[in-house]
């Protein structure tokens, strides 16, 4: 691999001007197809297998129209003080509303509130249901326009109104964070490089690595039904190990360019052995990223699959285009130690014979690795203790800011119609093989009536042929509430019944049942998941590090640090703490996708800072130095680099904070939490007294195992060896 690699480096640093030609051609050619590819359509959300998804399924082949799918708004009227909706200048108003409602292209159905009884008990409130033809991502702005201009005539007229539903759904904004977020990985690179040419380069090829990736995505996302969340977080993912991998190489390129290698020479080098750190870096990643499709979620499948496919451009740009603007920057770039002028010229040099951080951090925690290891592991405990107290949900109108009408036209309703008015369940009963239908209805009808929290049912509404029919239940608990999750699957036992009675099925669907089924099926992918990402992660570094007790500290610290993450993450947005200071203004049951997006992301993103930490500890143990000394040496050409790649990827992680779209928030804030402790206390601390405490032993291989294992290189060792025969060759020639 290393030599393979080599090869590669110096290659790219001699026919750098085809290398770049080739990159900016790729660029160039994602961009125009980018641009011409049709707007995204349909970014449709189904969840395979699940109930409220066969129900679904279900409703389009038996009600064809309805629009199963459709996005649904409810535009919700308020009296003013002392006055009722039935009056007749406000019944009036609304009426125009729904009116105007009607006219829109894309609109299916109107259900006016005083045919359809939808005013509330004290004559205060009233909601019109508007139903349209297309999903909310498909929805034109128009359609969106309209239904808020018809929203704001109405307050013009006196009325309070406000407006829920999917309908209003929009692509999350993220503003200038992630511009933020880059501006402080420049000043990292600045500060670690004492260069701006040099700093510049890790930027530059992470720019154009997301580029690349991202309109991709966007040339691709009308045919594949790729979401905007999609292309977010590739460029989230993106952006942070293209800086990370450019980084390291880099770095190892001017620790060679100190030791007084010629440049292309040094190039070779650094490409062969952070090169190679960096490509088993890699796999990590989008083994995890690519494992999330065993969750059999589409949308998730596609999330991964996208950053995976930037992950690999990011790795592919760092073996070969760094080597190349390296080739093109010349003496631009000093060796490590040395600092350009402007920004304090040789006084590294003169200051050369002092340890730096990371020796003397190392030597401290070689000599106290119980009090290190202790002090870690009972932090990282203490971190993740909010996490026993984790719930899981997916959000909807209730768990907006109160600064959003969906969120007011939510409340609104619950004050009118009480708490489960905003999450009805649709029972869809299929009596297809039953020998009478219409009792068939009638009794699951009842039987509904008969359970516990339930508000209203509604009569049975069938089809044109009489066999499938739908009933609406209203529940007494809000759609977040354990109660309501109960009363979905009292529905379901009571379906196996009429099953078994009469041959008929029933199914619960809508948006709160999906939501259940989305949250079960995700809790119980999470640990086969776990098991295939890290049970292959672990084949994987026991090939890279020739080792058993290595892999497997590295998976119990990554662990520890998910554990830890998941913890941070509960405190913030499900019990409040230091809400305010992460723009969160409703805190709520944590987003069910988490747990498993963190466990695939944080996991390859950890791997990263294990491989490029401990392959220069292997590095110099491996030529001869002691296991305790191999750890300092590690630290001293590795800490300073890693610190500064953990920091960057922090700050890219949490400029997503300031997004206005929940999921990406606590995303952004869950990674970036998540690097903060895996990368700082495992990996700087734990990692060093573990290995410091096993000593000789962590580096033990059966024998057997190691003859069939795979001989990768990743330390450089037949580089070291082709530049031994170099020098005997010169030596005889002499």
């Amino acid at each position: 691999m290393a030599t393979f690699l080599y090869k590669v480096g110096r290659l790219a640093f001699r026919r750098r001007h085809f290398v770049a030609l080739i990159w900016v051609a790729l660029l160039t050619l994602a961009g125009v197809g980018a641009a011409s590819a049709p707007a995204a359509g349909t970014t449709s959300f189904s969840i395979p297998g699940t109930e409220a998804q066969k129900a679904f399924d279900l409703l389009e082949q038996r009600f064809p129209g309805m629009s199963a799918d459709g996005a649904t708004a409810r535009v919700v009227f308020k009296a003013p003080d002392g006055q009722k909706m039935t009056d007749p200048g406000n019944k009036a108003t609304v009426e125009e509303a729904v009116k105007e409602l009607s006219d829109g292209s894309e609109v299916a159905s109107v259900a006016d509130p005083y045919t359809a009884k939808a005013v509330s008990k004290d004559g205060t409130i009233a909601y019109a249901s508007v139903k349209y033809e297309v999903s909310g991502m498909e929805l034109k702005d128009t359609s969106r326009e309209a239904l808020e201009d018809s929203a704001q005539d109405a307050r013009d007229a006196g009325l309070t109104v406000e407006v829920g539903g999917d309908a209003l759904q929009t692509t999350p904004e993220t503003g200038a964070t992630e511009i933020i977020g880059i501006g402080v990985a420049a000043v990292v690179l600045v500060i670690t490089f004492g260069s701006l040419i040099a700093a510049g380069l890790p930027l530059l090829t992470a720019l154009i690595g997301v580029g690349i990736g991202i309109s991709t995505i966007t040339a691709l996302a009308s045919a594949l039904e790729l979401g905007s969340t999609t292309s977010t977080l590739a460029m989230m993912i993106g952006l942070a190990v293209g800086i990370d991998y450019a980084l390291f190489i880099v770095s190892r390129y001017r620790a060679e360019l100190a030791e007084g290698r010629e440049r292309e020479e040094a190039a070779g080098r650094a490409v062969g052995t952070a090169g190679s750190a960096v490509v088993f870096a890699g796999l990590t990643v989008v083994i995890a990223l690519v494992g999330l499709s065993v969750v059999n979620i589409p949308m998730l499948t596609k999330m991964g699959i996208a950053a995976a496919g930037t992950v690999v451009i990011a790795v592919l740009i760092a073996l070969t285009m760094i080597p190349a603007l390296l080739g093109y920057a010349g003496k631009k770039v000093q060796p490590a130690g040395r600092k350009s002028r402007w920004m304090g010229g040789n006084r590294a040099e003169r200051k050369s014979g002092k340890p730096n951080m990371g020796t003397r951090w190392a030597s401290f925690v070689v000599r106290r690795p119980i009090a290190v290891l202790l002090l870690g592991v009972l932090g990282l405990g203490a971190a993740a203790v909010p996490a026993s107290s984790l719930e899981l949900g997916l959000p909807d109108d209730g768990s907006q800011p109160t600064s959003t009408t969906q969120r007011r036209a939510y409340d609104l309703l619950s004050e009118g119609f009480g708490p489960g008015f905003n999450g009805p369940l649709m029972v869809v009963v299929d009596a297809k093989g039953s020998d009478d239908p219409d009792a068939v209805f009638q009794q699951v009808g009842d039987d509904i009536k008969g359970l516990k929290n339930v508000v209203t049912v509604t009569p049975a509404a069938p089809n044109k042929t009489g066999d499938t029919a739908t009933i609406t239940v209203v529940p007494k608990s809000k759609p977040s509430s354990v109660t309501t999750e109960d009363l979905v699957h009292s529905i379901r036992d009571k379906g196996a019944e009429v099953k078994a009675d009469t041959d008929a099925t029933v199914l619960v669907t809508g948006s709160t049942a999906m939501n259940i089924d989305v949250s079960q099926k995700l809790n119980d992918a999470l640990l086969p998941y776990l098991a295939l990402v890290v049970g292959l992660a672990f084949l994987l570094l026991i090939v890279v590090f020739r080792s058993i007790l290595v892999p497997l500290k590295a998976a119990l610290g990554f662990l520890l640090s998910v554990m830890a993450a998941l913890g941070a993450v509960v405190a913030v947005f499900q019990w409040g703490w230091f809400a305010g200071l992460m723009g969160v203004e409703e805190t709520g049951p944590v987003m069910s996708m988490m747990p498993i997006f963190m466990v695939g992301v944080v996991f390859g993103l950890a791997m990263d800072y294990e491989v490029f930490l401990v392959t220069r500890m292997r590095e110099a143990y491996v030529h001869g130095e002691k296991p305790s000394q191999a750890v300092v040496t590690g630290f001293k050409h590795g800490a300073r680099v890693v610190s500064a790649a953990a920091v960057i990827m922090m700050a890219v992680f949490a400029g997503f904070i300031g997004s206005s779209e929940s999921m990406v928030k606590m995303i952004g804030f869950g990674l970036a939490v998540a690097v903060f402790f895996d990368a700082f206390i495992v990996r700087m601390a734990i990692v060093p007294a573990v290995l410091a405490l096993l000593g000789k032993k962590a580096w033990w291989l059966p024998k057997w195992l190691d003859r069939a294992l795979p001989n990768v290189d990743v330390e450089g060792e037949g580089l070291r060896t082709r530049a031994d025969e170099d020098e005997d060759r010169e030596l005889v020639r002499v």
